[in-house]
């Protein structure tokens, strides 16, 4: 293929190929052409023209297919508009004469097709430079459509567009005869033809004035001629054709028109009758209104109705928004009068009137639904609010006629109904889809909708009131503040009016619409609506009786109503659940006698209330199973079925029922079967076994009944069908933006489409996916398809024996019918066997024996043969599945066989279809057959199959059978890839483009054959390359087809190739293919389109971004697409799409889409990004504005400004306009994500000064913290808007702004923070959350925001902080109210998450203002400590704390309270459900006990914080609770929470202060260890550290902690809990909260052990001290028993840490207890902080223990602690300890300080292991197998020290011991490094000056003298830097402490020994000037120690002076140098001379 990218065709390898490579070769070449031809210099194209232009015109003659010959037309256009034009005209010429030819031969025919595309892009291309030449061009054409055939007018259509566009203004001599040729072509036999023809005429119309002018009426008949019989793409093509005319008719201008002929501008009403008259009369003109409509038989075909719809959406929506805001009434009262009594023939049948509807729906929605803003839909509303009320006059004056002969006679009632259901749907769509942002328009009161809608409630007609009760519904949802409101009117009103039945139907509709909207409203209803509804429904049905008249509408409505009380769910139902048995109970007779009795007694009418009584009572049961299945236990089950027996028995009475009272049952006994099938299929099929045989009896009949007519496959199959083969079917069954009316045209002419009316039960049921209203069929339809389901559930559970009975009966019923009574008899059966099939595969059922088999094999057969396709694609499907059921292989390919055989010789086109779909469905279910010459049979057949050109519908399922083949196959098919791939592609390139069913088989082909070659794709090999290359040129032909399905065919193959081979997929180019189609017309095009985006920019958005701009900026102008990517980006134009389009899936993906981009590229566009979200926030901000007042003249003068306003300019700046509230929502949430990948990206998008300056360095450098103002006012927007969707997540993205921001400095005033700015744009964003008519949701989140704001610290000043703390005060204010000031619109959760958020936000401020007063008191000792000013700042700073700390006192006596209570809620809400009979009745404080459930969430939410809160309360109270309001009284009842576990007898006695706070006390130790117990693994990390922090507090109270150490008991079990929380928690934080816990857990045991033995020694005074009872664990015995014991349990936590953090701690790791050497390292600093607390845990044990107690864990604690240092005792500069080896050290010493040392009874056990531990650290250091160990000297020489200091002398007095010590420090002290001699010289230090002289004395008399010497060593060695001038300082302070403690005759020889030391580091006064710092200091460090010894010492010093006198001059010299320094420091500061110095004086006195 490489070969065909030269600009001239390769004509020797082009003659090399074979005949299907060569037409891939040059397709190749010319695409490659395409693209070059721009892109060559003229030069080099024009000399090489004239070959290339002969190249190209001999492919003309070659017969080329439809992609080539376009292709080909292309190059030529592009040749001649770059190179010379001068030879175009021969080219003209010979397509002309090649168009000319007599030639007629089908071989022929591509050539002449060729010649006629050529033209057409000829034209185009060059237009007017082809003067008039196209005069005879045309002429020539059009004389050829006489006598072409399909193909050659589809091209020839196509040709005169692309003429007429090139033309332009210039073709006016040829408009008429151009228009007399497509007006034939548009009502042509062919689709394809009518389709170009369309197009042509719409290229036309653009220059041809006739055409809306003059010839408008004939155009419009035309039009609807071309509509009749038309599929889905002819009405898209015409409705767009008829509708552009129209508008182009009334917006013309009078400027345009040429003189010459006199343009007639037709009105606005005059162009809709135009339309009108289609819709209503259909294509018999104005003037031919013949026979048939005089008669009143005809009614116009509903392809006609169907597309005028479309035509009048094309019409507006080509007029545009802004136009329809305007003339909004004008349209509206035009569209209701199609359905208005004026025209009662468009509506004189049920089904034409619910047509009718459906169209004037469908146009409604598509215009005001699609073009309008929320303010002009908030307009639209109101102006359909007037329609009612008009309606609602003309039927009052009806209705008030007294005389009933005309009242009853009147048809303006029965015609207004129809109008009036359009209206209230509309209605209430767009109220639905406004949601809370249609506020305004129901406050006001002007328009008055809801009084509007209730109005209508009552009118006669049932449909109407339908349609008001889904109105109503709709409003409910959308503002949920409504239905309690609009529940308790309704309900009123049916109590009042229960004689009228409108009333008591309509009201019961209303009441049954609006409990189906509370499962939409997250915030629900009054628990107590429902008991009020069950009390009104049994009320309905007990009166049902008593007045005939409204018997049957009482039973329906009661009945209804029960239903509809059954979706609020489970957690309400099961209250009323006994009653609603009883009443199903009693519906039924008891037993068969009972039966036989009613059915001799009853008249007609009582027939008709016992069924629709029964009919509703299953209806009601069979809502409850589906809607409450938490509550089918096997006794609810068993309750339900013993109506169940005399139901069925009914059932099977019916028909003869029905023989004796005639047809006024017919409608009520169907409806009795629906209902009960409907039950049964979702009861358990065990529970009515032994009525098998009679159900099944029935359902036979239903299939096969006599007078079933209605034939309706296409609502029975598609469900039974495969999804991917209903693609078989065209666009039909195929989801598109026009599927609401397009449905009705599957239906067939006798069957209406689905409407409310016809199931009033339906209307609390959820609408569809997709449709506004539920759409119930008519009775007929619902038995036949609730039978086919039943018919599936029993069948596969009846014993096989029966089954052959069955099948035999229903063989023998399709056979004794005939004609059209057979088919819909063969349906119905084939439906209900299917049915079964899929029930039996998915149960894992089998079919039976062999007999059975033959009667289901032969139904199945006969349906594969049948005429109607939906059903040939059922039975393709079940005979696959009954393959896959029966599960044997010769089965299987016994059936492959009969298929293979019937397509080798049928040649009709049904059997070949039905044979090769079936034999890709047997390949779908049992995947590949096995054997692979199957394959190969199968295959060869449908290559065959799908090369038969005969037949399109034969080639499309030959080809769709093949990918599922190819899908199915896998690997196996590896072998057949090649061939398959060069069929597509041959396929592809010479099928018609017409037959577009074949070109979307070839698509799915393709994508299966991508998807087998997968990843291979990527390879290099030439084979590999030749398929790619294979792929995309299928791709491309496909891309280029002009059918819209094959082009998203296309993309989604493109898709795939991008996934496994993206390197050759050109990504530029799929780019800009997908943005030309993201606004396509057609659904699944733009879902392709969406899917495949969604997919490139999960890998590379920055390139699909930067593609999609540059593409649209090289565009030229033939691409204008609707959104603006050109300004906004391809980000922005997903955006704009996203509020556009209705689709759920596709909305779905779009947002997707975006949020792979933000991710993305979000941080490196950072400006932009926040760009695009501010414009859609900020686009409806003057809609936000507008108060919620009643605003009508204001906003009529707006519109007014408005319109002059948007003008061009005021469009560009604004890219979005009137964004829908869901769109706004998205974009504030792109906001939150937007930050958060921020704070992944790095610090400077948080830190303003570090970002200004990377901004300074590259301006290109964006950040987050720059853009803080636009954040604030996005938040603000959301936050104020009207939608309370956009409240919170307004107030969500304001909440992450404070958390984010609220530390950020702001460098201009040190001190402040960047937020600080923003208080008041905060404050104004959350006031209104806190007005009385917000949502709780919203007041709930504002209160979080508050908390979160006021703790930020960003405000310092009290007076600021006020305004927000004022807010949460109101609403503190609110909950104190209690219960019964509450709300009544929303269920009682609600308000319970309301008050719980306000608790919790003070929680918050409260934790907040406890903590900064802590730290700031922390502080403040600090400075304290160091200074004794404070300073400015500091001052504020405690202000500031105390003053948040003073402004929650005032309100913390409420608080506290209110906090307990919500904490005793809580505590009863997490009690197992065993103990719910203990709960309090009437619910807690804030929860009531019918909503425990909803209830449950928000307490999850909140309890964590108000546990701290309270703790922090309860320590600084100290727990002394006292409310001087109250007394003692009432301290166990907090506000009103009900006390715990308690009868009510006891309740009264007045509770001592200890009791109340013993409760207290266990409620919040239980909450803990509950919650810590087992915490979810879901659980909050700030749930666990608050719960634990709450702890910390609680037992900072020595009450709290005497109780725990009292019960010791208690103690274990929180250790156990904490232990466990330990080991299920990583993080470090956690940990080390848990360890402070264990900590004082364990200081509380120390408490309680002290105070023991201190009672106990006062008790038995000091004289019996041997009788003492031992008190702490261990008692005499020294026993601890795990599980009980508190030393155990803290050890095994202690070790738990330790050895998480030090594996080798544990002994079994390091393989046995004697210690391993191994490296010591050094921990992380969490590591560190965690093994120090566990340290400080354990060297607390031994006091809780008993002496014996003792000796038993000291080996473990001493194991621990040194293993701790000799693990962690790493050598760090400077000598400083690790932090684990000073926290070791620590330990040790108070290990060994201990007093349990001493005690008599463990000294000796205690003695000997403090010798062992001593031995082993001793042993740490020592060489192991001759190694040096790398361990720090000075933690080991530590480590002695302690031992020596710290335990009696017993210990380490043995001589041995003393040895190893005392060799450890000579090893130090002769250290070469500093730091250890140091260090060895401070602690030798303490040792000697240890006041046991048998301890320090061995040392002194070893170490004095290696001291000495070493220090008169460094006489020689002068200090070179500090750390050698310390040790030498270190030594001196040694020695002179040797002196201090030795003996009097041994102190002279000493001081003797130090004095020349000391003397000989003086300087005299010449040398100091140049000494080194070092020396200096030394010198002055000397010089002082001399001045100290000299007067201490004297005689000495004398002799030491008089024996040398160089000492004595080397001493004077350096006390004058000293003295002479000190005045040259002194002279410049004190003028004065300060005498002689002081140190002078003592030494000439000395002297």
């Amino acid at each position: 293929m490489e070969l065909a990218h030269s600009l001239l065709l390769n004509e020797e390898a082009y003659n090399q190929l074979g005949e299907f490579q060569k037409a891939e070769f040059i397709f190749e070449w010319l695409r490659f052409l395409e693209k070059l031809l721009p892109v060559t210099s003229r030069a080099d194209v024009r000399e090489k023209q004239k070959k290339l232009a002969e190249q190209l015109i001999s492919l003309l003659n070659s017969s080329p297919g439809p992609p080539t010959r376009r292709l080909i037309a292309k190059n030529l256009a592009i040749l001649y508009s770059i190179g010379d034009a001068f030879s175009v005209y021969q080219t003209v010429d010979k397509c002309n004469e090649l168009i000319r030819s007599k030639d007629d031969s089908p071989s022929y025919l591509p050539t002449k097709l060729a010649a006629v595309v050529c033209l057409g892009y000829l034209y185009k291309k060059l237009g007017r430079i082809l003067g008039n030449s196209f005069t005879d061009t045309v002429g020539n054409v059009l004389k050829a459509v006489k006598n072409a055939e399909s193909q050659g007018r589809y091209e020839i259509m196509l040709s005169l567009q692309n003429i007429l566009s090139g033309l332009g203004a210039a073709a006016t001599p040829c408009h008429r005869d151009i228009y007399k040729a497509a007006r034939s072509c548009l009502t042509d036999r062919s689709m394809a033809v009518r389709c170009a023809a369309a197009k042509c005429l719409l290229e036309l119309q653009k220059e041809a004035v006739f055409m809306w002018s003059t010839d408008l009426d004939s155009v419009a008949t035309l039009c609807f001629k071309s509509f009749d019989g038309s599929n889905y793409d002819v009405r898209i093509a015409v409705s767009k054709l008829l509708g552009t005319v129209l508008a182009r008719a009334v917006t013309c201008k009078q400027a345009t028109a040429s003189t010459r002929q006199n343009v007639r501008k037709i009105s606005l009403d005059e162009a809709m009758e135009l339309l009108g008259t289609g819709f209503l009369r259909g294509s018999s003109g104005f003037l031919r209104a013949g026979g048939d409509i005089l008669k009143g038989i005809s009614s116009v075909s509903r392809d006609i109705r169907v597309g005028v719809t479309q035509a009048y959406v094309v019409f507006v929506s080509t007029l545009g928004g802004q136009w329809l805001e305007r003339n909004f009434s004008s349209l509206l009262s035009h569209i209701l009068d199609l359905v208005s009594q004026s025209h009662p023939k468009a509506i004189q049948t049920q089904m034409d009137a619910i047509c009718c509807r459906r169209c004037i729906s469908f146009i409604l929605r598509a215009t005001v639904g699609g073009l309008l803003g929320e303010k002009a839909q908030i307009a639209a509303a109101k102006e359909i609010c007037q329609a009612i009320w008009k309606l609602k006059k003309v039927v009052d004056v009806v209705m008030s006629d007294g005389n009933l002969e005309t009242r009853i006679g009147t048809t303006d009632v029965t015609a207004s109904q129809h109008v009036l259901v359009c209206v209230l749907h509309e209605l209430g769509s767009l109220v639905h889809g406004l949601s809370t942002t249609a506020a305004p328009l129901l406050q006001d009161s002007s328009t008055g909708v809801l009084d509007a809608v209730i109005s209508v409630i009552l009118h006669p007609s049932v449909s109407v009131r339908l349609a008001a009760a889904w109105c109503l519904r709709c409003i409910a949802v959308a503002l949920p503040s409504y239905v309690s409101p609009l529940l308790d009117r309704c309900i009123e009103r049916l109590s009042a009016l229960k004689s009228s039945p409108e009333a008591v139907t309509g009201y019961s509709f209303a009441v049954a619409a609006l409990l189906g909207a509370v499962k939409h409203c997250p915030l629900g209803i009054p628990h107590g609506k429902g008991k009020v509804i069950m009390t009104v429904a049994e009320d309905l049905l007990c009166s049902a009786s008593q007045n005939s008249r409204i018997s049957i509408q009482r039973t329906q409505a009661g009945w209804l109503l029960v239903a509809s009380l059954m979706t609020l769910g489970p957690a309400v139902v099961q209250h009323y659940l006994p009653r609603m048995l009883l009443l199903w109970k009693c519906v039924f007779p008891l037993s068969p006698k009972d039966l036989e009795t009613e059915r001799s007694r009853g008249d007609s009418f009582t027939w008709q209330v016992t069924l629709e009584g029964r009919a509703g009572a299953l209806c009601a049961i069979k809502t409850f199973v589906s809607y409450c299945g938490g509550l089918l236990t096997d006794e609810v089950i068993q309750r339900l079925l013993p109506p169940l027996p005399c139901a069925v028995d009914l059932l099977t009475r019916l028909p003869s029922i029905h023989k004796i009272y005639g047809n006024a049952l017919k409608i009520p006994a169907m409806t009795y079967r629906h209902r009960l099938y409907e039950l049964l299929a979702l009861l358990p099929p065990k529970t009515y076994e032994e009525r098998f045989c009679a159900i099944l009896k029935e359902l036979v009949a239903d299939f096969t009944a006599t007078d079933n007519q209605m034939a309706a496959s296409t609502f029975l199959l598609p469900p039974l069908c495969h999804q991917d083969d209903l693609l078989l079917l065209g666009p039909f069954l195929q989801e598109t933006d026009h599927r609401f009316i397009e449905e009705q045209l599957l239906l067939g002419s006798n069957i209406a489409g689905g409407s409310l009316e016809y199931d009033p039960y339906s209307i609390y049921e959820k609408a569809a996916e997709g449709d506004s209203v539920p759409k119930p069929l008519p009775p007929a339809l619902s038995v036949i398809s609730a039978a086919v389901r039943l018919f599936g559930v029993i069948f596969s559970h009846v014993p096989e024996s029966q089954r052959l009975q069955v099948l035999d009966k229903l063989l023998a019923s399709i056979k004794q019918t005939k004609g059209v009574r057979q088919q819909t008899v063969q349906l119905n059966i084939v439906s209900a066997f299917s049915s079964f099939l899929k029930h039996l595969a998915s149960c894992k059922g089998s079919l039976g024996p062999e007999e059975v088999r033959r009667p289901a094999l032969t139904l199945v057969m006969a349906a594969l043969e049948s005429n109607n396709p939906l059903l040939r694609c059922a039975a393709a499907e079940s005979l696959a599945r009954l393959a896959q059921v029966v599960a044997d292989s010769a089965f299987t390919a016994g059936l492959a066989q009969v298929s293979f055989d019937k397509l080798k010789s049928a040649r009709d086109v049904v059997s070949r279809t039905g044979h090769s779909l079936a034999l890709g469905s047997l390949y779908r279910y049992l995947g590949g057959i096995g054997s692979t010459q199957h394959l190969n049979a199968c295959v060869g057949i449908l290559y065959t199959l799908s090369q038969d050109n005969t037949s399109p519908d034969v080639q499309t399922w030959a080809l769709h059978s093949l990918s599922l083949i190819i899908d199915s196959a896998g690997p196996l098919y590896h072998v057949h890839v090649e061939p398959t791939l060069s069929l597509v592609v041959m396929l592809l390139l010479t099928v018609p483009p017409a037959y577009a069913e074949v070109h979307q088989s070839l698509g799915r082909c393709l994508n299966a054959l991508i998807t087998t070659l997968g990843p291979e794709l990527q390879g290099s090999k030439t084979a590999v390359s030749a398929l790619r290359t294979s792929c995309l040129l299928g791709c491309a032909v496909m891309q280029d087809n002009p059918d819209c399905l094959v082009q998203a065919q296309a993309i989604s193959c493109l898709q795939q190739l991008h996934m496994f081979a993206p390197r050759h997929v050109n990504l530029s180019s799929l780019v800009s293919c997908l943005c030309v189609n993201l606004c396509s017309s057609y659904l699944l095009l733009r879902r392709a389109v969406l899917a495949c985006l969604r997919q490139l920019v999960q890998r590379e958005a920055a390139e699909v971004s930067e593609h999609a701009v540059t593409f649209v900026k090289d565009c030229r102008e033939d691409f204008t697409p609707e959104i603006n990517i050109r300004e906004v980006g391809l980000e922005g134009a997903l955006l704009s799409l996203l509020d556009k389009e209705l689709d759920q899936r596709l909305c779905q993906d779009i947002k997707e889409t975006l949020s792979h981009m933000l991710t993305s590229v979000a941080v490196e566009k950072l400006s932009f990004w926040l760009k695009l979200c501010k414009d859609v926030l900020a686009a409806s901000a003057d809609f936000t504005s507008v108060a919620s007042v009643d605003t009508t003249q204001e906003e009529e003068g707006a519109k007014e400004d408005d319109d002059v306003l948007t003008s061009e300019s005021d469009e560009r700046s604004h890219p979005f306009t009137n964004p829908k509230w869901s769109t706004r929502v998205f974009a504030a949430e792109c906001v939150c994500k937007i930050i958060s990948h921020c704070e992944n990206a790095g610090r400077a998008h948080f830190d303003i000064t570090l970002a200004q300056e990377r901004k300074q360095r590259d301006s290109r450098d964006d950040f987050l913290v720059l853009h803080l103002a636009d954040l604030i006012r996005m938040a603000f927007m959301a936050a104020t808007d009207h939608s309370d969707q956009l409240r919170l997540s307004g107030l969500q993205t304001l909440l992450v702004v404070v958390r984010r921001f609220a530390s950020v400095p702001e460098p201009e005033f040190p001190g402040h923070v960047i937020l600080e700015q923003y208080q008041a744009n905060v404050g104004a964003a959350l006031r209104p959350a806190f007005a009385p008519e917000t949502p709780p949701d919203v007041t709930a989140k504002a209160c979080q925001v508050c908390s979160a704001w006021i703790a930020s610290g960003v405000v310092s000043d009290l007076n600021d902080l006020r305004r927000v703390h004022q807010l949460l005060i109101s609403s503190l204010t609110k909950v104190q109210a209690g219960k019964e000031a509450q709300s009544q619109l929303y269920n009682e959760s609600a308000s319970t998450m309301e008050i719980l958020a306000v608790l919790k936000a003070w929680a918050e401020v409260y934790i907040v203002a406890v903590e900064r007063e802590k730290n700031q008191s922390d502080a403040h000792k600090q400075t304290l400590t160091i200074t004794n000013s404070t300073d400015e700042n500091y001052r504020d700073l405690t202000s500031s704390a105390d003053g948040l700390l003073d402004l929650v006192q005032a309100d913390l006596g409420t608080l506290s309270k209110l906090w307990l209570a919500a904490l005793q809620d809580f505590a009863l809400l997490t009690l197992p459900s065993e103990y719910a009979s203990q709960l309090p009745v009437e619910g807690g404080a804030f929860y009531t006990a019918e909503t425990i459930e909803n209830a449950r969430p928000h307490y999850h939410n909140s309890w964590a914080l108000i546990l701290y809160a309270t703790a922090l309360w309860l320590t600084s109270t100290g727990f002394l609770v006292v409310d001087p309001d109250e007394g003692v009284t009432n301290l166990s009842r907090p506000v009103t929470p009900t006390t715990m576990c308690q009868d009510s007898s006891s309740r009264a006695a007045v509770k001592s202060p200890e009791d109340v706070n013993t409760d207290i006390f266990h409620l919040i130790l239980g909450i803990s260890v509950e919650f810590l117990c087992s915490p979810r693994s879901d659980a909050a990390m700030e749930n666990i550290t608050a719960c634990l922090h709450a702890l910390q507090a609680f037992l900072d109270v020595p009450w709290p902690r005497s109780k725990i150490g009292g019960d010791q008991e208690l103690g274990v079990e929180l250790l156990n809990v904490l232990h466990r929380l330990i080991l299920t928690r990583e993080s470090p934080d956690i940990q080390l909260a848990t360890l402070e816990v264990v900590r004082q857990i364990l200081f509380a045991a120390q408490e309680h052990v002290r105070e023991k033995r201190r009672s106990a020694e006062v008790d038995d005074g000091a004289a019996e001290k041997e009788t003492l009872p031992e008190f702490g664990e261990g008692k005499d015995t020294g026993g601890l028993v795990p599980g009980k014991s508190l030393v155990f349990a803290t050890l095994e936590l202690c070790v738990c840490i330790l050895v998480r953090q030090l594996p080798q701690l544990n002994p079994k790791v390091t393989g046995s207890p004697a210690v391993k050497a191994g490296k010591p390292q050094l921990l992380s600093e969490s590591g560190s902080r965690l093994v120090s607390a566990a340290l400080v845990i354990l060297s607390d044990i031994p006091s809780v223990c008993s002496p014996e107690g003792s000796v038993s864990v000291l080996p473990t604690i001493l194991y621990l602690i040194i293993g701790v240092l000799r693990e962690t005792a790493v050598k760090l500069p400077d000598g400083q300890l690790p932090l684990t080896a000073a926290a070791s050290l620590q330990a040790l010493k108070g290990i060994l300080s201990s007093p349990m040392a001493r005690a008599e009874k463990s000294r000796t056990a205690w003695t000997e292991l403090l010798r062992s531990a001593l031995v082993t650290v001793l042993d740490c250091w020592d060489p192991v197998d001759g190694a040096q160990q790398e361990l720090d000297e000075v933690n080991l020489l530590t480590a002695i020290t302690v031992f020596i200091l710290s335990t009696s002398p017993e210990v380490i007095t043995i001589e041995c011991l003393q040895k190893r010590c005392i060799e450890k420090f000579k090893i130090a002290l002769d250290s070469k490094d500093p730091v250890v001699q140091l260090k060895c010289y401070q602690l030798l230090l303490s040792i000697f000056q240890y006041p046991n002289r048998a301890v320090s004395y061995p040392y002194i008399n070893s170490l004095a003298p290696s001291i000495m010497r070493k220090l008169q060593e460094t006489e020689k060695t002068k200090p070179e830097n500090s750390a050698e001038l310390q040790v030498i300082q270190e030594g001196i302070k040694v020695v002179a402490a040797l002196i201090a403690i030795a003996e009097e005759e041994h102190r002279a020889y000493l001081v003797a020994c130090l004095l020349p030391l000391l003397i000989s580091f003086l300087l005299d006064e010449n040398s100091l000037g140049s000494a080194t710092n070092s020396a200096r200091n030394l010198h002055e460090f000397a010089l002082q120690n001399v001045m100290q010894i000299g007067p201490q010492y004297s005689s000495v010093f004398k002799k030491v002076m008089a024996s040398s006198p160089t000492m004595k001059a080397r001493l004077e010299s350096a006390v004058k140098g000293n003295q002479e320094s000190i005045k040259v420091k002194t002279t410049p500061k004190h003028a004065k001379n300060p005498g002689k110095s002081s140190s002078i004086q003592l030494k000439t006195n000395f002297l």
